[in-house]
């Protein structure tokens, strides 16, 4: 049986793995990994609009791996509109890119409960195989963050270097053109960020456990008996 302090750091890197697992399950669910404000070119250009007036031609953008929305300010008012990025509009996309931030997390999914399963077993027993011990939960902590790391830097790449925004914003936009004035990334990549960041914490309990702590040894007082104390 494994001592109560190598117990309660197993114990805490379970609850993390299985809380970086509901955190990228949260964030690949929800719509808000950018926002930005989009600029009606077309519009502004029309009216010779000029700068106390480009504020009725700036819209607002968000969206996630699988759907978003935006607001298209043409000067006419805001028209809210939402969209999905599969089946339709992924084909004007990085596809490729698109669909390997999606497998990545699903991976480091994957990874983040084999590492709960295993942190779980090392909390209850000491196991017979190496493999199935602390080095098994580093090395499932330590690919379930490098996956997430991988998505969040795809995500990224895709943002600044194939212009996400600017394609998903003029999707399907025959008359108007839209630029890309702000790029704000939200909740949702930061979360995924968080959840790197668990595992590395993870690491660090799992390392901590190895320590081999020196034992105090209590010195025992020598009790000297003298016939005088059997006489009493």
């Amino acid at each position: 049986m494994p001592g109560c302090f190598k117990k309660t750091l197993f114990a805490l890197a379970s609850l993390i793995s299985f809380v970086s697992f509901i955190l990228i399950v949260v964030a690949m669910g929800t719509p808000k990994w950018m926002t930005g404000k989009i600029l009606c070119k077309t519009g502004a250009d029309l009216v010779n609009a000029t700068d106390p007036e480009l504020v009725k031609f700036i819209g607002e953008i968000y969206y996630g791996l699988f759907r978003g929305g935006k607001i298209r300010q043409c000067g006419l008012g805001g028209r809210r509109s939402k969209f999905t990025i599969f089946p339709h509009m992924v084909k004007k996309l990085n596809t490729g890119l698109h669909v390997m931030i999606i497998i990545f997390l699903c991976v480091a999914i994957f990874f983040s409960l084999v590492s709960f399963g295993f942190c779980i077993l090392n909390a209850i027993k000491v196991p017979y195989r190496a493999i199935n011990g602390p080095a098994g939960a580093c090395l499932w902590n330590f690919l379930a963050g490098v996956f997430v790391v991988l998505a969040v830097t795809s995500f990224m790449a895709a943002v600044k270097l194939h212009h996400l925004t600017e394609r998903i914003a003029n999707f399907q936009e025959n008359v108007f053109r839209f630029l890309i004035l702000e790029e704000d990334f939200e909740d949702c990549f930061w979360i995924c960020v968080a959840s790197a960041t668990a595992h590395a914490v993870n690491l660090l309990l799992i390392a901590i456990s190895e320590i081999h702590f020196p034992k105090i040894k209590t010195k025992t007082e020598e009790v000297n008996v003298t016939a005088e104390d059997i006489m009493y």
